[in-house]
């Protein structure tokens, strides 16, 4: 009898992280696990599509716990995540990971994902002025709720590994961070990261990542960092301007004046940079590129991506 596969449960399925690891186990034919894709519409294009290609697409709804204990009823693991910026609630957020982490355990899965990232209160207390506290709870808000769930799954008993990702490259596309033209007509991406490194990965990297974790039992309760590359401004510049074939420049402003700019969560973004920025030997040391690839060994570097992705970057 061949061997049973073990079922992974994906939260996000039909996104960027939960997306990476059901084509993952997908197309990994001789694996021993088998995709079982979560979302709220089964019936959508996307969940019709992860369907087609072999997934076990199942409804549930991170607002409603016994929804997900069925989904994860009979799983192996689970890669669990939020997207705070569909509705922009740290108390959503906490409340969705909650769920999660009580069905993980009425469910017994035996190996959790729960994406995340730093408290970064734990760096920047809220009676630390360097930067504003927002919504008098936070300073980084869509980092912070995630750190503070981490407790959720250890207090539920989890068997969980707690996986720290990077910024997405492929914000430049969709976040609207990609180079804008300025007053002389020339490309400029702005970040208030002075010089320091800014570790980066392709969004469906992630998931290949969280694929090789579950690979990886004994990382069972550790913390580990994910990253393609850790690189300045400048040098993100610079293979932007390779690759599109016209300068781009780095414009380097301060996370006051990035604050200031008045997009939607862009005093969170400011205060994230300059969280990357000052603590920027933690941030990237706790991104170790050797180990990420270690994961997924076909790991992009940016120049990669950037050749894949380029013509989708808006001018």
């Amino acid at each position: 009898m061949p061997e049973q596969k073990k079922i992974i449960a994906v939260v996000g399925a039909t996104g960027a992280q939960g997306g990476g690891l059901v084509r993952a186990i997908l197309a990994d034919k001789s694996g021993g696990f088998a995709a079982r894709a979560l979302t709220r519409h089964p019936d959508s294009d996307k969940g019709k599509a992860l369907a087609q290609a072999g997934a076990e697409v199942v409804a549930a709804d991170l607002d409603d716990q016994k929804s997900v204990e069925r989904a994860f009823a009979g799983a192996y693991g689970a890669f669990c995540i939020t997207n705070f910026w569909e509705h922009l609630s740290v108390e959503k957020e906490l409340a969705q990971a909650g769920n999660m982490a009580r069905a993980a355990k009425a469910a017994g899965l035996q190996h959790v994902i729960w994406s995340t990232l730093e408290d970064t209160r734990k760096w920047v207390p809220l009676s630390d002025d360097r930067m504003p506290t927002l919504g008098g709870k936070y300073k980084v808000p869509h980092f912070d709720g995630k750190g503070e769930a981490d407790e959720l799954f250890r207090r539920a008993g989890v068997p969980t590994t707690f996986l720290l990702t990077s910024f997405y490259w492929d914000n430049f596309i969709f976040f609207g961070l990609g180079p804008k033209p300025g007053p002389d007509g020339v490309l400029a991406i702005t970040l208030p990261m002075d010089d320091r490194k800014l570790p980066g990965i392709a969004a469906g990297d992630i998931g290949a990542c969280a694929f090789g974790v579950l690979r990886r039992p004994d990382l069972v309760g550790k913390t580990v960092g994910i990253a393609g590359e850790h690189l300045t401004g400048g040098e993100m510049a610079e293979a932007m301007t390779r690759a599109l074939g016209q300068t781009v420049r780095y414009n380097a402003v301060s996370p006051e004046v990035y604050r200031g700019f008045g997009f939607p969560g862009a005093d969170d973004l400011g205060n994230m940079f300059q969280f990357k920025r000052d603590f920027n030997d933690y941030y990237c040391g706790a991104r170790d590129l050797g180990f990420s690839r270690s994961l997924h060994p076909r790991m992009q570097n940016f120049d990669a991506w950037l050749g894949a992705h380029k013509a989708k970057i808006p001018l």
